[in-house]
């Protein structure tokens, strides 16, 4: 067991969710926790998610990894499937159920735990997709909380919509959130994902959520990877549902502010030719492209998209992945560009494309970068943001869409460009324009760096600590811990 000081630490367990957009801010927050003496931060998760994860931990760290046992292949998976990296919808959905078997032996994990230790944990830490955690800890007597790694008011709308589905009609066209009376109007059906557009109560997906979604519900109290002036309507929301629990925003937790970036693995020469090539372009003039790790659009977009950049005459640096309809590990095609397009890119020095994979937050944090089209994930608007980058949304899936919306019509940092795949129509003339209206010297343009500028200072704020000053979030994590130690005594008294 860890001791400091004669003493020995608290034990937080973090369980996320397997996925890269899930591991990533609990991964983040696991080391702004180890930052706080007199705890140690213990991440759970299967056996090959645990061994990538090692490379990216230092050599002298409060963070442990246990692994949970998980076999592929005995849910009609691919073997060695142990996240959703590179699956197919309907391996995903197979994927989701299996997620939950993990519940027994999560249990079996927490009772080694509490015996090796002497003590149970202090709290659980869990992922929003795995709300069945809320009641192994019920069971084990153990605090709980849920982190739901994104923005309040998206969020709320996210687990609202998929709370009451079943109450919505498929033709509809607007949909008013039953219980979400503080969301500002009703919803757009262009503003569902393919995953919310299936009203089947049947569907798997719809199922999986409803479960997961109200179990979270029970949690001992919710933490959001956002801070107080990003919207507090969702934190609103939260409250009332968990019938007045806590809900605390302890963001941002992302590795811009670590300064740390997931490319341990990958070459360095990586990184250098990204900062040369971004060097020889002037402050604010190059335009970042990233749909996230799991996404991607339709081929008739991406020759659009192609072409909208080159017309703007922006510099850009494009991570360009295989279109909708092929395969993710697909080999780049020179089909999928307009004729001679990378090799007229870069030749002038306009654009460089990256197949797969860039350094993003080293693209983010370089001076000549100066917005960034994107699909408002939150994980990348976080990085955005404290990087004080404005955004073009465009919006694939998931609360992709709210996220786009709130940042567009309640913060203003974005300009929303198109809203999913099969929904949007989309030309390269429509592109261009976005694009010069964001990052010209236009009235908009100008507003919208402004903003994103106030809101980087804001998180920062939110994060301060030291010469008598607590940020927000410092200040809710403090409360949260309180909270969690102050649980564990009232158990230990009444034993």
């Amino acid at each position: 067991m860890a001791v400091a000081n004669g003493k020995q630490d608290r034990n937080i367990v973090m369980f996320p969710f397997m996925a890269h957009g899930h591991i990533n801010p609990f991964m983040a927050l696991a080391r702004q926790l180890e930052q706080r003496k007199g705890y140690k931060i213990t991440i759970v998760n299967t056996p090959l998610n645990i061994s990538k994860l090692k490379s990216s931990l230092p050599s002298k760290t409060n963070i442990h990894l246990v692994e949970i046992p998980f076999n592929a292949t005995d849910y009609g998976l691919p073997h060695d499937t142990e996240n959703t990296d590179k699956l197919s919808f309907e391996f995903i959905l197979r994927f989701l159920e299996a997620s939950e078997n993990l519940q027994s032996p999560f249990k079996s994990l927490l009772i080694d735990i509490t015996n090796k230790d002497g003590n149970p944990p202090l709290c659980i830490i869990s992922d929003m997709f795995l709300g069945w955690t809320v009641e192994v800890a019920n069971e084990l007597g153990i605090f709980h909380s849920v982190f739901i790694a994104g923005a309040g008011y998206s969020m709320a709308t996210y687990f609202s919509f998929s709370l009451n589905i079943d109450q919505y009609q498929p033709d509809q066209e607007e949909f008013l959130l039953l219980d979400f009376p503080e969301a500002e109007g009703p919803i757009q059906r262009l503003q569902l994902g393919d995953d919310l557009k299936v009203f089947d109560g049947s569907d798997i997906f719809n199922l999986f959520r409803k479960r997961q979604f109200s179990l979270c519900l029970h949690s001992d109290a919710i933490l959001l990877n956002s801070i107080d002036e990003l919207g507090q309507s969702g934190v609103t929301y939260f409250s009332r549902k968990t019938g007045g629990k806590p809900v605390w925003s302890i963001g941002p937790a992302c590795n811009s502010i670590l300064k740390k970036d997931d490319s341990k693995e990958v070459s360095a020469d990586i990184h250098c030719f990204c900062s040369s090539w971004l060097d020889i372009h002037p402050p604010a003039s190059v335009l970042y492209v990233c749909f996230g790790s799991q996404n991607t659009i339709l081929p008739s977009q991406l020759m659009e998209l192609a072409k909208g950049l080159e017309a703007s005459g922006k510099a850009f640096i494009w991570v360009i992945r295989p279109p909708i309809g092929f395969g993710v590990t697909e080999e780049f095609r020179a089909q999928w560009l307009p004729d001679g397009f990378e090799e007229r890119v870069r030749r002038t020095n306009q654009g460089l494309l990256m197949h797969n994979w860039a350094p993003q937050l080293q693209i983010l944090s370089h001076k000549s970068t100066g917005a960034f089209l994107g699909h408002c994930g939150w994980n990348s608007v976080l990085e955005s943001l404290i990087a004080g980058i404005p955004m073009i949304g465009w919006p694939l899936g998931g609360e992709q869409f709210f996220n786009s919306y709130m940042l567009e019509k309640e913060v203003g940092v974005c300009i929303e460009i198109a809203r999913g795949c099969n929904s949007a129509i989309i030309d390269h003339d429509h592109i261009a324009r976005v694009i010069k209206m964001v990052m010209g010297e236009t009235g908009k343009g100008e507003e919208l760096r402004r903003k994103a500028c106030q809101i980087k200072e804001k998180m920062e704020d939110a994060i301060r600590e030291g010469e008598g000053f607590k940020g927000s979030s410092i200040t809710a994590m403090d409360q949260f811990l309180e909270t969690a130690s102050l649980r564990n005594k009232r158990s230990a008294f009444s034993k």
